[in-house]
């Protein structure tokens, strides 16, 4: 029984790295960029249909819906190679083609006033799957239309599919401050603060589970990790799309567990809003990089990925608090040659180190997760490991939103913008609110690392 996945890309940041996503995954099963699959592809070992399905003339179509509302980003992928892949009629833009201006209550609007046309081809591909389990999202949570279109869509969607399950790829903004700035984050986008903040109530509330792509981080794993002095748009996307991919291979090469999407995320998920994931992922490897390849064991991969330094969540340096920060659960998926028994012994050894400081008042357990790498394409590594975590210091990337935004709306700066849309133009108590659901999210983080946790949420 296949549990299809529909996939919408939204704005130029989620239709980027859906792009990279559907690349990949069209190299791993062996499909040739016009959607037909190759000659060698005839091992039947993996599950297409969770993520394609095949025309009339069997050449594979992805589960895909691209909405922007400015066309530059899709009509690169329209003019690649990649251009007959796609069904042109899930591919929506905007007709006038402006765009959200960066700004999230234009892009909020725009998706309330094309939610017809948008929702027809949601629908379409939804009727047109056997057993749909959910929708995987992809946008950015600082611009216009992913932050924007992304929330109404977000919450359209649990609206009207309210048993499926969303799960989003959210990218964050990139948070390193400049000391002119007055220390808010670095970002091409001057209200990103507002987005963000507006964004992460929708995430809060409509979405089943959060994976955090942190742009700071990602910046700093390229150049520190792999050695990238001015790491392009290209090369985080790789990265990203990587991690998604990986994240999906038990859905794609089914075995006897993990292989449906709600059996993966709900031993990560202990409670409903404690539902953002960080990752991480070893043995990272750039294109150029053939020099340095070593030997990796389950040992060794499992023990990179509880390094701080292999995350890709960016928390500070607040040392006081890594000590009292800890994993809520944690999944690890191993591909390569693996013997169930090694698995077990590296579990040992990591129990019997300490390396990973759990919540009082839940087990301790490391999940693994055993998955088939794709015959088609070729690796380095023996072994390689995605971790899927649940830890309680990915608050700091919400105390950080919240300082930005509190910066400027102190001052109650560029807000004309938002004043236009009909949805501010009484007030910003929408923009309060928000904040006010944010900083819930983070005392529950910070509830969760104290033994009194269970309590705590009954009282609420």
């Amino acid at each position: 029984m296949p549990c299809e996945m529909i996939m919408l890309q939204l704005g130029q940041c989620g239709n980027q790295i859906g792009f990279e996503f559907w690349k990949k995954l069209c190299r791993e099963h062996g499909i040739s960029p016009e959607g037909i699959l190759q000659e060698h592809a005839t091992e039947g070992i993996d599950r297409k249909d969770v993520f394609f399905y095949q025309a009339d003339d069997e050449h594979y179509i992805p589960r895909s819906v691209l909405l922007d509302l400015e066309p530059r980003v899709i009509n690169t992928i329209m003019n690649s190679e990649y251009k007959k892949l796609y069904n042109p009629e899930n591919v929506y833009l905007a007709k006038d083609g402006g765009g959200a201006g960066n700004n999230w209550a234009s892009g909020f609007s725009q998706g309330e006033s094309l939610h017809e046309e948008v929702f027809d081809i949601i629908d379409r591909e939804a009727d047109g799957s056997d057993s749909l389990e959910g929708f995987v999202l992809t946008h950015s949570i600082a611009g216009g239309t992913g932050s924007g279109m992304g929330s109404y869509v977000l919450e359209k969607l649990a609206d009207r599919y309210p048993k499926k399950l969303v799960q989003t790829y959210s990218v964050f903004p990139n948070q390193e401050s400049s000391g002119d700035m007055g220390g808010i984050g670095v970002s091409d986008v001057v209200v990103q603060p507002y987005n963000s903040m507006l964004t992460l109530k929708r995430l809060t509330q409509a979405a089943d589970c959060v994976v955090v792509l942190d742009n700071t981080a990602l910046n700093r794993i390229a150049s520190d990790r792999l050695h990238i002095q001015n790491p392009s748009f290209a090369q985080i996307n790789e990265l990203v799309s990587t991690i998604m991919s990986v994240s999906t291979t038990t859905l794609r090469y089914p075995s006897f567990m993990n292989n449906d999407l709600i059996g993966l995320i709900s031993p990560l998920i202990p409670t409903p809003r404690l539902h953002f994931l960080m990752t991480g992922y070893t043995p990272l490897t750039t294109d150029q990089d053939h020099a340095n390849i070593r030997k990796t064991t389950v040992l060794d991969v499992m023990r990179r990925l509880l390094q701080p330094k292999n995350m890709m969540v960016s928390t500070g340096s607040d040392r006081d608090r890594a000590t009292k920060d800890c994993y809520i659960s944690i999944l690890n998926i191993i591909q390569g040659e693996v013997d169930p028994t090694q698995v077990h012994k590296s579990l040992q050894r990591i129990r019997e180190r300490k390396l990973a400081n759990f919540i009082p008042w839940g087990p301790a357990s490391i999940q693994v997760a055993l998955s088939r790498k794709s015959p088609y394409v070729s690796t380095s590594h023996r072994v390689s490991g995605l971790m899927l975590a649940n830890h309680t210091s990915i608050s700091s990337l919400f105390e950080r939103a919240m300082r930005d935004y509190d910066k400027l709306r102190k001052r109650n700066a560029f807000l004309d913008q938002f004043r236009k849309e009909k949805m501010f133009a009484d007030g910003l108590e929408e923009m309060d609110e928000s904040r006010e659901v944010v900083q819930q999210l983070v005392e529950e983080y910070n509830a969760a690392r104290k033994p009194d946790y269970l309590s705590w949420g009954l009282n609420q």
